[in-house]
């Protein structure tokens, strides 16, 4: 740990010795307190997020006395829970009680049913579990979802509740249940104590975005002395790097200056310029969330933890089933296990294990957002993927599936079916009337319309050009992505190699172009409200 502290303070030597310092000193002349102090406060138009310059320096300072209290078991482990309570206040105000609620409710439950030898009676206490913690996220995330679906269906009135949704609670919450129900299952021990459980639930690089982390992945880690190897520095700010690339230079970049406004206002665009914009926000939404994956693993990593990865460059995946084994891992995989297992998985027959997928999706699909556009996202993938299961009978032990053009085809098909369907995650209006679904779909109804009624091929040099710093991206974004596994593990291998100024010189570098693209307002991620 010593020398992970000197490396700390020479990075840190070396990036401030990078700035203009008689510019900060006249600008640090001109600051208002009491402004300063209103950074520290919840701001709801201004959530706390990794890619922002005040989550930097907090980090900063986080990391330097996290370091100074490695001998200190107890005083680390209650300064790190304090922090990411208060990160979690700087993203959802006072509303981080939720998780010290689901905290307190799955500790008791997980510590009592461990000593139960009845197995009705530690059934009722997961179900116990599942009832607090889905109970939590059904009033907040689904309240005014149902009560209006149920008004559509029966036509009595509904008047939406003034409900807010504290950014993350789908995380925290499934991130919660793994734990109690791998203690049902008999699969892990309770952990020693309260503080250590609220460790594990709040821990902040995770807590309001993912990758959802397993109990059995995560509890063990705390037991065993920190300790962040030479590697495990340079990965860190491997990935600390190439998430804030992601999602501060591709993705918000591409976003404001042009995926947001076809999104918007479709018509004004020709179909040229609406499949150009579908292929941006394919590009933008797996920046934004694998951007925030990315930095959340390699925050982990300095402070001594590790995570599995969550995205595997998931537009290269040859099939659906494919595709969910690359996107967002941590909740996939999550779903097969407690859900798709729990509904019986393959183990009851062929159209059974149809329906288990197609239910497992299209709950998956609502976890994404109180919707009928998410649920339908969902249903569409649960359908691909049954289809998938049902060619793959069809076609088992014939050799040209295997073969590259074949596979290369399927990449193609696959990324065009994810890229359809995210229009349909990202700009469908659907509502019930009745049994059927009802409304305009949106812009995704006119963004189709121009697509295939409105096209212009001949506008392609064009809008190139009037784009052309925003196609640059995207391009770039795109052959980063489709680059050969073998390029990119040699570029990370190499990197961790370097010096840790070169680290700094890297960071700065990163920092200057996230300056150089940025807008007036941080944009959010993605995936905070889920």
């Amino acid at each position: 740990m010593e020398d992970i502290l000197n490396s700390i303070i020479k990075f840190f030597t070396v990036t401030l010795g990078n700035l203009n310092w008689g510019f900060l000193s006249e600008q640090f002349s001109n600051l208002d307190l009491r402004l300063l102090l209103e950074q520290l406060v919840y701001d709801e138009k201004s959530p706390l997020i990794f890619s922002s310059g005040l989550f930097m320096c907090m980090f900063a300072v986080f990391i330097v006395i996290y370091t100074m209290l490695k001998k200190k078991s107890l005083a680390r482990t209650l300064f790190v829970v304090a922090f990411s309570y208060y990160f979690y206040y700087k993203s959802s105000g006072f509303y981080f009680f939720l998780i010290a609620i689901v905290t307190c409710s799955d500790y008791v439950i997980a510590d009592v049913m461990a000593h139960m030898r009845s197995r009705a009676g530690r059934k009722c206490m997961v179900a116990l579990s599942l009832i607090i913690d889905l109970g939590l996220l059904g009033y907040f995330k689904y309240t005014n979802f149902f009560g209006q679906l149920w008004s559509d269906l029966s036509g009595a009135p509904w008047h939406n509740l003034e409900i807010f949704l504290p950014v993350g609670i789908s995380f925290f919450t499934f991130q919660s249940l793994s734990y109690t129900i791998d203690v049902y299952r008999r699969k892990i021990q309770p952990v020693d104590n309260l503080l250590d459980y609220a460790f594990y639930v709040s821990f902040f690089p995770q807590l309001v975005a993912g990758p959802i982390v397993r109990a059995s992945d995560f509890i063990p880690q705390m037991y065993r002395p920190i300790k962040v190897t030479r590697e495990m520095l340079g990965l860190g700010f491997w990935f600390v790097i190439t998430g804030l690339f992601k999602k501060a230079v591709i993705s918000d970049y591409i976003s404001v200056n042009f995926v947001e406004r076809v999104f918007d206002t479709p018509m004004q665009f020709s179909g040229l310029e609406n499949l150009l914009g579908a292929y941006g926000y394919g590009l933008q939404i797996y920046c934004d969330f694998s951007g925030y994956s990315d930095m959340a693993i390699g925050l982990a990593l300095l402070m001594g933890f590790r995570f599995n990865i969550n995205f595997n460059n998931p537009y290269k995946a040859v099939s659906i089933t494919d595709f969910w084994h690359r996107w967002h891992i941590s909740l996939s995989t999550w779903l097969r296990d407690y859900l798709y297992i729990s509904l019986g998985g393959n183990r009851k027959g062929r159209l059974r294990q149809y329906l288990n997928l197609f239910v497992t999706m299209l709950l998956g699909g609502l976890w994404h957002g109180a919707s009928l556009n998410f649920v339908m996202w969902g249903a569409l993938h649960g359908i691909a993927l049954v289809v998938h299961k049902m060619w793959m009978g069809i076609t088992a032990g014939a050799k040209w599936v295997n073969s590259r053009w074949w596979r290369a085809l399927m990449v193609l098909v696959t990324f065009h079916f994810v890229i359809f369907a995210w229009l349909l995650f990202r700009n469908a209006d659907v509502t019930c009337k009745g049994l059927f679904l009802a409304g305009d779909w949106g812009n995704l109804g006119v963004m189709l319309t121009q697509i295939f009624t409105n096209f212009h091929p001949e506008l392609f040099v064009d809008v190139l050009t009037s784009y052309w710093h925003v196609f640059s991206l995207i391009v770039l974004g795109y052959v980063l992505h489709f680059v050969p596994d073998r390029f990119s593990q040699r570029c990370k291998r190499a990197f961790v190699r370097m010096p840790v100024i070169v680290y700094a010189l890297v960071l700065i570098v990163v920092i200057v172009a996230i300056i150089q693209v940025k807008t007036s307002e941080i944009q959010p991620f993605i995936y905070f409200q889920f």
